[in-house]
């Protein structure tokens, strides 16, 4: 196989950036990017385009505990800390259950049935404690953007020389274009992004900024009943009927 060949370098690059070559395969593709000088530049140039997608996401800072699970893994400076904690904090819920023990025979004499009640509510009541600060101390994960690689259809890369990634905010509420790259495009023509539905007519999500510039779209429910989405060429200013008239350019399946 060619792996010099542009069209399928960039495309192998593509899907090994956005994580869609897996197990073998991705594995191969490393093997050869060394010997294969095209390789390794697109994917290169693919790594710089996702990275400016994820500039656009906001970042987020992780709980304490995951910094010392960390420390705790590669140095193991920290594990001894813990451990001495651990230790405190069983010896000082012994020496309290021992005195409410001793509070409660006082209270309660020496009858065997009592005491196995107290005894059976305060191992209810422990695992309960300990249920609880597992849930409040595990992280809600963060859902991850979707990212969707529009790429040239035969007609479009005769037309628009480029391809585009688009990134989805996991809520669906908005969406960055960036062209792979600049978009040259006459005046008497434009560049629009449509979202296609499984059935029905495709919706309008404005026109594409031309150059290398991103194009950020903010609307509700981008992703509700869209198994695609695609950029046509128009007239400037758009269509004209609320449905793409002119061909499509690029395109990429959710």
């Amino acid at each position: 196989m060619d792996y010099g060949h542009p069209e399928r370098a960039e495309r192998l690059a593509a899907d090994y950036a956005v994580g869609t070559l897996r197990g073998g395969a991705r594995r191969r593709f490393e093997r050869l990017l060394p010997a294969h000088p095209a390789l390794a530049a697109a994917t290169a140039a693919w790594s710089a385009r996702l990275q400016l997608l994820a500039g656009q996401v906001a970042p987020v800072e992780p709980p304490p505990h995951v910094w010392t699970t960390i420390q705790t893994r590669l140095f193991g400076a920290v594990a001894d800390s813990a451990a001495s904690t651990r230790t405190s904090t069983a010896a000082s819920t012994a020496t309290s259950t021992a005195t409410s023990t001793m509070e409660t025979r006082s209270t309660v004499g020496d009858r065997p049935g009592a005491l196995r009640f107290w005894r059976g509510l305060s191992a209810v009541a422990l695992a309960a404690s300990v249920v609880l600060a597992v849930i409040v101390a595990r992280p809600v994960p963060e859902a991850a953007p979707v990212v969707v690689v529009l790429r040239s259809t035969p007609e479009g890369v005769e037309l628009v020389k480029t391809g585009f990634v688009a990134g989805v905010s996991a809520d669906g509420r908005a969406l960055v274009l960036k062209p792979l790259a600049p978009v040259v495009i006459d005046a008497a023509h434009a560049l629009e992004l449509w979202a296609v539905p499984k059935a029905g007519a495709p919706r309008s999500l404005g026109l594409i900024a031309a150059g290398d510039v991103p194009t950020t779209v903010t609307r509700a429910n981008l992703l509700d009943d869209t198994q695609a989405f695609a950029v046509s060429l128009e007239p400037s200013g758009g269509s004209r009927t609320g449905k793409p008239t002119g061909p499509i350019v690029s395109a990429g399946g959710i």
